[in-house]
Parts: structure tokens; C-alpha cells; sequence
């Protein structure tokens, strides 16, 4: 059975290991390095990410996430989770704070407004539908929310959502004080996957939808199957005494 860590520093952890419990799978809480070790995969949970990456860095847990992600293992970063995996991110308190990285995207870290503001909206995953059944929609609960405003090339957006009414205006301001536009269309990036990483701006964790988790798990079997092709390959490649061969005999050689 796989062996999913949920980061338990702060914010909806306990929601998250619920919703792995509904499907059968084992979910632990990661506070320290050391627990990373032996996981399948790991979750990074919603809350309040400045307050996260102060205790992420009191516990000296940013080396070993940035470990983590490196292996291939999936990592599935939700709302402030996001922001952990994001390579860049705009609209943070001032300071800053430590990002993960990973995730070839900007996102700004509060898009959508003040807690206020949080809201809840269908959002078209045909993705979803085509992987795990079901209808084509999901329920997106936006908590303070994030938003994803550029990605890369590798970058596979799943879903995006209309920018509501009266969302504050996204500007950054230079060095000589001249304000900026960066965000001016009438969607945003909302969900996305590149490689062993999946991010979500809302939170499928409190919606009774289990499918954005089983896609997850889905991604643990999808590494363990190339880790086990790659093995296969390595072990085919070698003679009857375990000399590396140059080329697998069963395959055509083209010169």
C-alpha cells in the first residue's frame, strides 16, 4: 500500500489525510526531515504560507522537500502548497518568504483578494472526467486563494476559472516607483501539472470529490512503472556474467 505524507505544519493537513483515509490509502503527518524518508509521495497542504515557511525553515525542512521533489516522486501542492512549489511567486509580505520550487510558473500569492473574498465556483476539468470518470466539473473552493499567471512550456494546465468581479488589480512596482500591469485577462490559471508535480489553487480536500486524489495516486503508480521499466532496461543490458552490454540483442541496430 502506498505511503502518502501529508506536511502537517500547518493549515487543512487533517482534511487531507481524511479524504486518503475515504479511499483506503494511509496518510502521515511530515513535520521533521527524517519523516520524508520511506514516503511514496507527499502532499503540501493549504494554509497560511508565510506562517508555513516559517516553520518549515525553524525545522530546517526546505533541503529535504527540495530533495523530495528532485527524486520524482509526485508532490501535489494545494493552494499554499502551490506557492511552496512555484519557481516564482509575486504579492508576498514583505521580506518575502523560502519557496520549494519546482514548478516552472509565477503565481501570485493572494490573486483573488482578502478572506473576504473566498468563494466557491464549478470549475471544467475534461482531465478529471477522462482519467478517474465522472462528470466533467469539479468543485474549486477558493480560501484566500492563489492564482497561477504564466507557466512554461512543460507546464500542463488543467484548469482555469473566470476572474471574479472586483478581483483587486495585480501590479507590481519597479525599482524607480513606476507601477506595472502583469495580469490583465479575463481567466486564471487555477490548476496544473508538470512532470511528478500536481498544484491546485482551491482545495479539493474539502469537497466530498475524491477523484483529485486517486489522479494523485494515480501519478504514485505512473513513477513506480517507469522506475520498474528502467530497471527492467538496466538488468536486459547486461551478459550472462553482468557485464554491461553495449546494445539489448533483441533489439534491431541501425548503423
Amino acid at each position: 500500500m502506498a505511503v502518502v505524507g501529508v506536511l502537517a505544519l500547518q493549515g487543512s493537513y487533517n482534511e487531507h489525510i481524511s479524504a486518503l483515509r475515504r479511499i483506503g490509502v494511509k496518510g502521515v503527518e511530515v513535520r521533521k526531515p527524517d519523516q520524508l524518508q520511506g514516503l511514496d509521495s507527499l502532499i503540501i497542504p493549504g494554509g497560511e504560507s508565510t506562517t508555513m515557511a516559517k516553520l518549515a525553515n525553524y525545522h530546517n525542512l526546505f533541503p529535504a522537500l527540495r530533495e523530495f521533489v528532485g527524486t520524482g516522486k509526485p508532490v501535489w501542492g494545494t493552494c499554499a502548497g502551490l506557492i511552496f512549489l512555484a519557481n516564482k511567486a509575486i504579492g508576498q509580505k514583505s521580506g518575502g518568504q523560502e519557496l520549494i520550487g519546482g514548478l516552472d510558473c509565477t503565481v501570485h500569492r493572494n490573486f483573488f483578494g482578502s478572506q473576504v473574498r473566498s468563494f466557491e465556483t464549478e470549475l471544467s476539468v475534461p482531465m478529471l472526467a477522462d482519467k478517474e470518470g465522472g462528470s466533467p466539473t469539479c468543485r474549486g473552493v477558493f480560501i484566500r486563494a492563489p492564482a497561477i499567471l504564466e507557466v512554461g512550456s512543460d507546464v500542463e494546465i488543467l484548469a482555469d476559472c473566470p476572474v471574479p468581479a472586483g478581483t483587486p488589480s495585480i501590479t507590481i512596482t519597479s525599482g524607480e516607483g513606476v507601477e506595472e500591469e502583469v495580469y490583465s485577462k479575463d481567466r486564471v490559471i487555477v490548476a496544473v501539472r508538470q512532470g511528478n508535480i500536481l498544484a491546485t489553487a482551491f482545495h479539493p480536500e474539502l469537497t466530498s470529490d475524491s477523484r483529485w486524489h486517486r489522479l494523485f495516486l494515480d501519478m504514485d503508480k505512473e513513477s513506480h512503472a517507469k522506475a520498474f521499466s528502467a530497471l527492467s532496461l538496466s538488468t536486459s543490458s547486461r551478459d550472462a556474467e553482468g557485464r554491461l552490454n553495449p546494445r539489448p540483442l533483441d533489439l534491431p541496430i541501425f548503423e
